[in-house]
């Protein structure tokens, strides 16, 4: 009895420390320091070699960091042990379909039927799994019609979105109209996606399309709305960005890029250098040759391979 006791209490320190550990781990993942997390869940997976959860973390990190047969791997065996578990079908079906887009045109075409059908097993199982209907979308609008491409899938799937969240039926059913060639009617979605949901996202859409559409001023005015309600500081640096490769109202561009430079986080996601250079191509549209040069220098000098700016220097320099 002391023998067994004096056992008990041996392990359950090294118990503790593998709890504390896989804990810590959970943490890097969530912190997305996936180098960090790594090494603890294969240790832990080496002593429990059929847990579920961690297998699912190691596959969520190869597909973070595009290893798709590891991904594949991982998702596969958990697949296999629970076939009835939506978001495993949904993490297998979307990792063979990266792993299609990887490879080449003839090879992919191997990997359509079980995208297919991991994916809409997935829907199946859960009516409310977002996610699975919208990779089904993009999966059938992107999908060749003469491989099993669909719009009218692509629709229904957006319909079913529709009944889960309005603001992504929006999304889904102007990403489809903008995908087929058709911007009016993706406008009016991506509209009433801002009409009933009105987040970042929304905007940044609506945005995006009248950019690609040649309409600058449109994506400036919608980006300027955004910044208005949602005080987002990378905003600051959209508009400043639409000003500068449109050259359109200038001081405001200035303004925003100012504003963005004065609120500088690494949350805001584009690095200063990058508005610095938009500050020189302002300066550069308003024929401000030495000011442009001041802010294209201040570029280099952050980042010398910067071969946008580097560009722009010898256009400023022609002036």
């Amino acid at each position: 009895m002391k023998k067994s006791i004096f056992i008990l209490l041996l392990l359950f320190p090294f118990c503790g420390n593998a709890q504390t550990n896989y804990q810590q781990a959970e943490e890097y993942f969530k912190q997305e320091n996936f180098s960090k997390a790594k090494p603890i869940f294969e240790k832990y997976l080496k002593q429990y070699s059929g847990d579920k959860k961690t297998r699912e973390y190691l596959g969520d990190i190869a597909g973070y960091q595009k290893d798709w047969d590891t991904a594949i791997y991982y998702y596969k065996s958990l697949v296999n042990e629970e076939e009835s578990n939506a978001n495993y079908h949904f993490k297998y079906g979307g990792a063979l379909g990266f792993k299609a887009l990887s490879v080449s045109r003839i090879r992919a075409v191997s990997y359509i039927g079980d995208i297919k059908h991991h994916l809409e097993r997935a829907a199946a199982l859960d009516p409310k799994h977002i996610e699975t209907r919208w990779a089904l979308v993009e999966f059938y609008i992107q999908l060749p019609g003469i491989i099993g491409g669909s719009e009218k899938k692509a629709i229904a799937y957006a319909n079913e979105l529709g009944t889960i969240s309005k603001v992504d039926e929006y999304l889904a059913k102007g990403y489809i109209a903008e995908y087929s060639g058709r911007p009016k009617d993706a406008e009016k979605y991506y509209k009433k996606a801002i009409e009933v949901g009105g987040s970042p996202h929304t905007y940044e859409k609506l945005a995006g399309l009248y950019e690609k559409n040649n309409q600058p001023k449109e994506a400036l005015e919608t980006t300027s709305k955004s910044l208005k309600i949602h005080k987002r500081n990378q905003l600051n640096y959209q508009i400043g960005k639409i000003s500068a490769q449109y050259n359109l109202e200038p001081e405001y561009g200035i303004e925003c890029l100012s504003e963005y430079l004065a609120n500088y986080s690494i949350k805001d996601g584009v690095p200063k250098d990058w508005a610095y250079y938009r500050l020189a191509q302002i300066y550069k549209n308003l024929g401000k040759k030495q000011i442009a040069l001041t802010w294209i220098n201040k570029a280099l000098l952050s980042r010398n391979d910067f071969k946008e700016a580097q560009q722009e220097k010898s256009l400023i320099l022609a002036l």
